[in-house]
């Protein structure tokens, strides 16, 4: 017996990756799960229906239950047509696992304005869109009276959690939003059933490995039998736990790479000051916690 067995699934960007080793594990754990991956290159552009069908292929080869989708999840029509296809093959949908994104890396003062919008559109706007349409599918479930114990896993970054990158504006923002919506997503659709809970994992992938910086850490060679802490497989485990049906959690931030996984806070309240009346200009330059 699989720890989601019975379980359906849709995986954003889930032709390489970390997204490619969710597809594997849930499948091998039981799950039906539809691969979702446009195909592009690290900055979104392109498209190829390879990725996504190697994986269903790789999953079907080994007993599984697997489909394709090339759609954009960044469009609101292709968000939609991810859910209604998990409902059309396997008659239903109980995991959302929100994973695609782009790089499109640049300094504030030359970042152009489509490098902030497609990078927006991909991480945030495409988390959300798929989001919001199985948020809706589950909602009319709840309200059928066949509700469904269904679990969201989104991906943040420790790029817009934890550590502010230089170069990386949009993808940091986009990811420290992501962190947001989840929890606002965990607060709304708790009563219908859904937990909501977000990853900001750290693993070598084609987008870290082109972030300036951070190439030469996950260039490292690991030894044949040695533990790789930064395989993209590490992260999966956490994810398949959180989409298990008797899982609890909900409302979390976890970060995660290799042997290490810690719960992370939002902003926190380190210091107050207070007035009896108006603020003063004089008065803050004097007490402003710095």
């Amino acid at each position: 017996m699989g720890q989601l067995d019975g379980r359906v699934a849709v995986i954003t960007g889930a032709g390489r990756g970390i997204g490619r080793e969710h597809a594997l594990l849930f499948a091998r754990e039981g799950a039906a799960v539809v691969v979702n991956d446009l195909g592009g290159s690290n900055d979104g552009s392109g498209t190829d229906a390879g990725p996504a069908q190697q994986v269903v292929d790789e999953i079907i080869a080994a007993g599984g239950k697997a489909v394709a989708n090339t759609g954009n999840i960044a469009t609101w029509d292709g968000a939609q047509d991810l859910v209604q296809q998990a409902v059309a093959e396997f008659g239903g949908l109980d995991i959302v696992v929100n994973n695609a994104g782009i790089l499109r890396d640049g300094f504030i003062a030359g970042l152009g304005e489509s490098e902030w919008d497609s990078v927006i559109a991909v991480h945030l706007k495409g988390h959300f869109a798929v989001l919001r349409h199985a948020a809706e599918y589950w909602k009319n479930q709840h309200k059928a009276g066949t509700p469904r114990a269904a679990s969201v896993i989104n991906t943040a970054s420790a790029s817009g959690t934890i550590m502010p990158n230089a170069g990386q504006a949009n993808y940091g923002a986009a990811k420290a939003a992501i962190a947001a919506l989840s929890l606002v997503a965990a607060d709304e659709l708790e009563r219908y059933g859904v937990r909501v809970n977000c990853i900001a994992p750290v693993a070598r992938t084609r987008l870290t490995l082109a972030t300036p910086g951070m190439g030469a850490m996950f260039a490292m060679e690991v030894e044949e039998g040695e533990f790789d802490a930064f395989s993209p497989a590490n992260i999966s485990p956490l994810v398949a736990y959180l989409a298990t049906e008797k899982c609890t959690v909900n409302g979390r931030v976890y970060a995660v790479q290799g042997g290490a996984i810690q719960l992370l806070k939002g902003w926190d309240i380190t210091d107050t000051i207070e007035s009896e009346g108006p603020w003063q200009i004089e008065d803050l330059a004097d007490r402003l916690p710095a």
